[in-house]
């Protein structure tokens, strides 16, 4: 993963509308939710929660799917474990147990393989 868009992903996190939604779409995997039931449940007015999801789509940490006359946003979990892995890269210097306690705390959160 590049600089520019482990900046432009922590960016976009960076808002706290945009934080709420990242967050609640990890807790609806796999499943994802529909654009309107995310501004419903975060009280956000949905012209509003356009340009949240867009911001974040564009950044990579949410991935829309048209089901019908919807469209289903879910979290990108891979591309969030892309970041956090750019992030801790070179945490340990040659010593695994300075990150041993970061690496464990996120082994109940491993994302599907087939993500995108």
């Amino acid at each position: 993963m590049e600089t520019s868009s482990v900046i432009e992903s922590f960016s976009a996190l960076a808002q706290e509308t945009r934080l709420a939604v990242f967050r609640l779409l990890v807790r609806q995997e796999p499943d994802g939710l529909a654009a309107g039931e995310l501004a419903r449940q975060l009280s956000v007015p949905h012209a509003t929660m356009s340009a949240h999801l867009s911001v974040l789509s564009r950044a990579g940490l949410v991935v829309p799917r048209r089901q019908g006359r919807s469209i289903i946003y879910r979290a990108n979990l891979n591309h969030m474990q892309e970041a956090i892995r750019f992030l801790v890269r070179d945490c340990c210097a040659g010593h695994p147990e300075v990150c041993g306690p970061l690496a464990e705390s996120l082994s109940g959160c491993t994302p599907n393989q087939d993500r995108e």
